[in-house]
């Protein structure tokens, strides 16, 4: 008895631990999409609203430094690169702002979120500074859950956007998560989906006019 009870002590599941892992994995997918890039393909925008892998990379580390910092009374003592003037400066990175410096910065916010992490327990409370006051009260759980699903999201975002720069895919460099790595194939599929569309929409516009 005593044995079963040590084993099920033992593999109890440590939930601020696989908080960080989910949390760490999506950042480096992010990172991992800058690289092998050119300075003008890091930077420029690939869609209207002006999205670009750079500016997601300084968007995230504003992120988490407030999340993590100013959130439970933590701030990040270094100067941050925006204009609060400005809703959209920590969307792109200046002309003067170098790849390696936003990508140092990004890094520095996950020491400093992860400094947060380690210190305080899941249910420790914090304040979100721009959300309304009769709703920021926090607890460090919910803000890894929010950050998680936040880097995925933008994780996804330069996904689409590295493969309209030059087609690479994949989730890592040495976890693609894809069925496969042959162009060809890839080819082969879009022109099934492309005709699952057309027909989708033939029987829709012969439905309508039924």
């Amino acid at each position: 008895m005593a044995c079963q009870c040590q084993a099920a002590l033992m593999a109890k599941p440590d939930e601020k631990a696989d908080l960080r892992r989910y949390l760490q994995e999506a950042r480096e997918a992010l990172l991992w999409k800058l690289d092998g890039l050119c300075e003008y393909d890091v930077r420029r925008p690939l869609v209207p609203t002006g999205t670009n892998l750079l500016g997601l990379v300084k968007h995230l580390a504003s992120v988490e430094l407030g999340y993590f910092g100013d959130t439970f009374g933590r701030p990040f003592a270094g100067k941050l690169p925006w204009d609060e003037s400005d809703p959209n400066s920590d969307m792109f990175a200046a002309a003067g702002e170098s790849r390696e410096f936003i990508t140092g910065l990004y890094r520095r916010a996950w020491a400093h979120a992860d400094a947060t992490i380690d210190a305080l327990a899941l249910d420790a409370i914090g304040h979100v500074p721009w959300w309304p006051p009769d709703r920021n009260e926090v607890t460090l759980h919910r803000v890894l859950v929010h950050m998680i699903a936040e880097t995925c999201q933008h994780a996804g975002h330069a996904d689409i956007i590295r493969e309209l720069i030059d087609g690479a895919i994949g989730l890592t460099a040495g976890r693609p998560n894809l069925p496969s790595a042959d162009p060809a194939w890839w080819n082969i599929y879009r022109d099934r989906v492309e005709r699952a569309a057309q027909e989708a929409a033939g029987t829709s516009r012969n439905q309508a006019s039924a």
